[in-house]
C-alpha cells in the first residue's frame, strides 16, 4: 500500500522506497523508523495517510 502526504502530496511506494533518506525499496511504511520525514516538505509520519491510485 502507497501512502500520501496529507501537507504536500509526496507518495510514498514501497516498491521506490526513499533511497536519499535512506529507506530501502521494499520497506513498508510501518517499518519507517518514527523520525524519519517526508523529502518533500519535512513533515513527520503523522501527516501520511493510506492512498489508493
Amino acid at each position: 500500500m502507497k501512502y500520501i502526504c496529507t501537507i504536500c502530496g509526496w507518495i510514498y511506494d514501497p516498491a521506490v522506497g526513499d533511497p536519499d533518506g535512506g529507506i530501502d525499496a521494499g520497506t513498508a511504511f510501518e517499518d519507517i523508523p518514527e523520525d524519519w520525514v517526508c523529502p518533500e516538505c519535512g513533515v513527520g509520519k503523522d501527516s501520511f495517510e493510506a492512498y489508493q491510485d
